[in-house]
């Protein structure tokens, strides 16, 4: 067995101290023998629990050419995620049993992170019937989220039965919050740069419309929702009121939203369309916020790998989407910690525990204590560099942060007690002789 010894880090940004993993558990470093432990030195490093991303695309199967789950997950560990909630929009649609078990098996196999499927909410993301929500919770992949992200729930009746049947399951509703009669042929931020550029815009509206509507529903239901990538000031708004009644009610927000606006469609660089669509100043600004306070309750990435063909075409034809598991924290940094918003503690909250007690993944309750799973990860918050697609893990490199220099870099990771990155490599599982 080997036992690991950190020594140095700045756990969850505090002071300086150390950390112990053997046998997959963090242990008491004062019982663990010096001499014959592997010493990392972790001096200027911050110490997080691994990252946990509850919106993550992963295309397999039916979805290859742009990402697998063994690339995926490789993405996945270089950015400091030890878990990974997988969305159901594949081909064939994660609504059956044996998609999800596909899914978990081949995660277990990729071994770089825990893979967690998410269930489809309705046969075929069709919203037409509801999806055999049971089965899957009780499948061997132990579904949890239940989304039909990249389409919306439109039907009310419909997201009121799916409601009630979660509920009987403490599963949740994850809700991708598109109004699709008020989003016809929309491919950015309805605004006067939208008139400007002759794309049809997306109103506000047509996602604050959606929560608000959810939300009494998820009241009414006794239910938990969660509100997919926010994007918008009045949708925090909504969060907000819906929160102080006292509704069960949690909400995400990607780093590419708490970073980038509208500004960058002046290029009609496909790599700049996303579902929801960059937004306003004043919505950057509001996002950040809601996370500082709490309103928006996490960071999740919505990690949208497309084959470069899907993006290299003219921006209304082009496939919405980023990639963000290797840029995210670095985002989380720029946008959040170097602003003041969050401290190390509190990216810790909403980029690890807080995901993970949505999608009730255990593990994470409390963050590098003692007597936890070993799911580590140290950051060098001092280095910068820029983004290279030729060094990205993943299948495709669709991310809008291209040639844009970040701060932060992930050098360990540790998922379970096994090391999965040493010095921003992915290290290679050792085979036995």
């Amino acid at each position: 067995m080997t036992v690991t010894l950190l020594t140095g880090a700045r756990i969850l940004g505090g002071e300086p101290g150390e950390l112990a993993i053997a046998d997959g558990l963090l242990v008491d470093p004062a019982t663990i023998d010096r001499d014959t432990a592997e010493l990392v030195d972790a001096s200027g490093l911050v110490a997080l629990p691994g990252l946990v991303d509850l919106h993550t695309h992963l295309r397999q199967p039916g979805g290859e050419q742009a990402e697998t789950i063994a690339t995926g997950v490789r993405a996945a560990a270089a950015g400091g995620y030890t878990c990974v909630f997988a969305m159901a929009n594949t081909t064939p649609v994660a609504d059956t049993p044996a998609v999800v078990e596909q899914v978990h098996r081949l995660g277990v196999e990729a071994e770089l992170a825990t893979v967690r499927p998410i269930g489809a909410v309705t046969v075929g993301l069709a919203g037409e019937r509801l999806a055999d929500m049971g089965m899957l919770a009780g499948s061997a992949a132990r579904v949890t989220v239940f989304s039909d992200d990249g389409h919306c729930v439109a039907d009310a009746e419909l997201m009121r039965r799916a409601l009630e049947h979660a509920a009987s399951l403490d599963a949740v509703i994850a809700q991708h919050a598109q109004d699709p009669a008020l989003t016809r042929g929309s491919v950015m931020h309805e605004s006067p740069l939208a008139a400007e550029l002759g794309l049809t815009g997306w109103p506000s509206a047509a996602e604050a419309a959606i929560v608000a509507r959810d939300a009494m529903l998820a009241e009414a239901a006794g239910a938990r929702l969660h509100v997919c990538h926010v994007s918008t000031l009045e949708t925090v708004e909504v969060v907000r009121a819906a929160k102080a009644r006292g509704i069960a009610i949690t909400a995400e927000v990607t780093p590419h939203h708490l970073l980038l606006t509208e500004e960058l469609v002046r290029s009609y660089d496909a790599r700049y369309k996303v579902n929801p669509p960059l937004r306003a100043e004043r919505d950057v600004r509001a996002l950040r916020e809601a996370l500082a306070d709490g309103t928006i309750d996490i960071v999740a990435t919505d990690h949208a790998p497309h084959a470069p063909e899907a993006k290299q075409t003219a921006f209304a034809d082009a496939a919405f989407g980023m990639v963000g598991l290797e840029t995210a924290l670095g985002a989380v940094q720029q946008s959040m910690v170097e602003t003041g918003l969050l401290d190390w503690a509190g990216v810790a909250r909403v980029m690890s525990t807080t995901p993970a007690a949505i999608g009730r993944e255990p593990g994470y309750e409390a963050p590098l204590a003692i007597g936890s799973p070993a799911h580590v990860v140290l950051v060098d918050p001092a280095a910068r560099g820029t983004i290279e697609a030729s060094r990205l893990k993943g299948r495709s490199a669709n991310s809008p942060f291209l040639g844009v220099e970040l701060p932060g870099r992930v050098l360990h990771v540790w998922h379970a007690g096994r090391r999965t990155v040493t010095d921003a490599e992915i290290t290679e599982k050792q085979v036995q002789a």
